[in-house]
């Protein structure tokens, strides 16, 4: 099994029993905790997927990383992953259960591009074009790009609109050479 697969399903039944028990907010809380501290360590993540490591010693490691700073249920989950050999795939667990989280919520992030630095006016009434193109609550990543002399890219999911200068005339050279 694909570890896209394999973690999408411990991130929906993870998300299912948070939402059953009511513990929702702190469990999000404790795998941002874990998220970061495996993003910035490369030991712990060389630990998880390591072969040559056993399970148990794997979940003993995580509990002592991060003995009194997430809950019990999130301790219960870690060993869990551990025992089915899992370790490995947590950080991409936790990327699909914020994914999930999201999702359910109705929000969507957007990657915008710009050729020049938007004020916030122009900022919000973008974001507001996209959640009404997009009929979601819109997450937007703005960042300046000036190889695309002018206007804008927008990439919503795996769908990129393009309205930037440098794809205009890109096109339009296309259909002279043509």
């Amino acid at each position: 099994m694909s570890i896209a697969i394999t973690s999408r399903r411990y991130a929906t039944a993870l998300l299912d029993v948070a939402e059953d028990t009511g513990i929702l907010d702190t469990l999000t809380a404790d795998l941002e905790l874990i998220g970061a501290t495996l993003r910035e360590s490369t030991d712990l993540q060389n630990v998880l997927k390591s072969p040559l490591i056993k399970g148990d010693a794997k979940a003993r490691a995580l509990k002592s990383v991060f003995a009194g700073r997430i809950s019990d249920k999130t301790v219960i989950f870690l060993e869990l992953v551990c025992k089915k050999k899992r370790a490995g795939f947590l950080a991409q667990m936790i990327k699909e259960y914020n994914d999930l989280c999201d999702e359910r919520e109705g929000l969507i992030n957007v990657d915008v591009k710009t050729a020049t630095r938007l004020d916030d006016s122009q900022s919000k009434e973008l974001i507001d074009a996209l959640a009404t193109y997009t009929g979601k609550k819109v997450r937007a990543s703005l960042a300046l790009d000036e190889s695309l002399l002018g206007g804008v890219t927008v990439k919503v999911g795996d769908t990129v609109l393009d309205g930037s200068v440098r794809h205009q005339l890109h096109l339009l050279k296309a259909a002279l050479v043509d």
